[in-house]
């Protein structure tokens, strides 16, 4: 994965300045997308948009500086149900409710499992082969939701898995071939995107899954077991990294909480490569958990900046935030980004296009500025 790049960003990934994969869809492609919905032009007519503006976005991506470029997700509706959804028994479909954010509901989608959870043909493998042929000398980041979303955001009926254990093994070899199939397609960027660990964060979350029969204290075990069995195969030259998220629609979020319940098996449990982190206010909490880093290969990419507005942050604010970290880890081992996507579904936050590209080489300028 070695890359010809600037003194001030790391060689293997995560770089040193990074960001986490979704980007704001452009108009042609919204219009596309509702014209497709409307009937008013094929799924072939659909593709060629995609295709387009998705070779665009790799372009935009590295004259902005980034080194390792996704297709912002420009396929899929949301970052999660659209991979689950296309899992061996696992199906997309309309909801009654939408899923409870801040303020606001979501659309009422979901996926629900309905057959023997597998890997077999996926549209991903294709979507990543595209983004591959038309990156050249970018590195190519491939993001999915962790096993642990299909665990936990899945309506999964009894009827389906009355053993969990049986659900939690299938699950973890579905997971096990589908990286398998990305490296094999040529993928050495991979990123685990994960909400579940919110539920960890507060006592509103211990909560939730309290309600649905769940312990907090096994489930923390749970979720990092389904991490460690799901990459404990790869490959010696992939990256896994894992994103963990408090929730991204609308510029709104479902939860809040600090890290510190689970501070021990995050930082000190977990054999990823790194951990992307959201530390842009309040809701995050200190950076104290860091303490439990106990890796010095580990890579803890900062989320300082954030993706929900387009207003840029105080440039020594965010310096002041990385030195604070490095009291805890040590500065070599920390990277920067924003501390989520920009449109984690096709909605897309609440900023520009403009935004988005100027928040991004505000990243890499603190970066280049911080690890001179």
């Amino acid at each position: 994965m070695t890359v010809q790049i600037q003194e001030s960003t790391r060689i293997t990934a995560p770089f040193r300045y990074d960001h986490v994969g979704s980007l704001l869809r452009t108009e042609p492609l919204k219009q596309a997308r509702e014209d497709y919905k409307a009937g008013a032009i094929t799924y072939e007519e659909l593709k060629n948009v995609e295709n387009a503006e998705i070779i665009d976005l790799i372009k935009k991506q590295k004259e902005n500086g980034l080194i390792g470029v996704t297709d912002g997700e420009f396929r899929r509706s949301w970052w999660h149900f659209d991979f689950l959804g296309g899992l061996d028994g696992v199906d997309y479909y309309e909801k009654e409710t939408g899923l409870s954010f801040h303020k606001m509901e979501t659309r009422k989608e979901g996926v629900r499992v309905t057959g023997k959870i597998d890997f077999s043909a996926h549209p991903f493998l294709n979507h990543f082969r595209f983004v591959q042929e038309h990156a050249g000398d970018a590195v190519v980041k491939q993001t999915i939701p962790s096993p642990n979303m299909l665990l936990y955001r899945a309506d999964i009926s009894e009827d389906r898995y009355k053993d969990r254990e049986k659900l939690l093994q299938d699950t973890i070899a579905a997971y096990q071939k589908a990286i398998q199939a990305f490296y094999d397609a040529g993928c050495r960027y991979l990123q685990l995107d994960d909400t579940a660990w919110s539920d960890l964060f507060s006592e509103e979350g211990h909560n939730k899954l309290r309600d649905k029969g769940l312990d907090p204290a096994e489930e923390l075990l749970v979720m990092q077991r389904m991490i460690n069995e799901t990459i404990a195969n790869k490959p010696e030259d992939l990256t896994v990294t894992m994103h963990i998220c408090r929730g991204n629609y609308k510029s709104n979020y479902f939860s809040s909480g600090g890290y510190d319940y689970a501070s021990k098996v995050i930082f000190g449990g977990l054999n990823v490569d790194g951990l992307f982190l959201e530390f842009d206010d309040e809701r995050s909490g200190s950076f104290e958990p860091l303490k439990y880093v106990n890796r010095k290969d580990l890579k803890i990419v900062l989320g300082l900046l954030t993706s929900k507005y387009g207003e840029l942050e105080d440039k020594e604010a965010i310096k002041t935030r990385v030195a604070e970290a490095a009291k805890y880890v040590p500065l070599e081992q920390l990277c920067l980004s924003p501390q989520c996507g920009f449109s984690s579904t096709e909605e897309g936050n609440i900023l520009s296009e403009e935004e988005q590209w100027r928040k991004l080489r505000f990243v890499k300028e603190i970066a280049e500025e911080i690890w001179k």
